[in-house]
């Protein structure tokens, strides 16, 4: 059977062994996991990284919808979403239609 001492000296070379190999597997593991995030489109945000406290993860941007009403005294727009401006609100949208 192993004495102490050698058993803490068996500890200390594996625990080396151990940090040599996770430094020779780092750089790898990086390169492939900012490979996957260039190659999806994913961001830090979306990973969660941060998330205490107070700190606050950006959405992922949204694109804008195309306008499909158009006030023809104004010019002003609107796409149909959401709460109807002054300018349409309770009239014939037909006639504001953009074509």
């Amino acid at each position: 059977m192993s004495s102490y001492k050698e058993l803490l000296a068996q500890r200390e070379k594996l625990e080396q062994q151990i940090e040599e190999a996770k430094s020779r597997e780092y750089a790898e593991v990086l390169n492939e996991i900012k490979q996957k995030m260039a190659d999806y489109g994913i961001t830090l945000a979306e990973l969660g990284t941060g998330r205490g406290k107070g700190v606050k993860v950006a959405a992922r941007p949204r694109a804008g919808v195309a306008p499909k009403f158009r006030d023809p005294d104004s010019g002003s727009t609107w796409s149909g979403r959401g709460k109807p401006p002054r300018w349409i609100a309770g009239q014939d949208r037909e006639k504001f239609l953009i074509k």
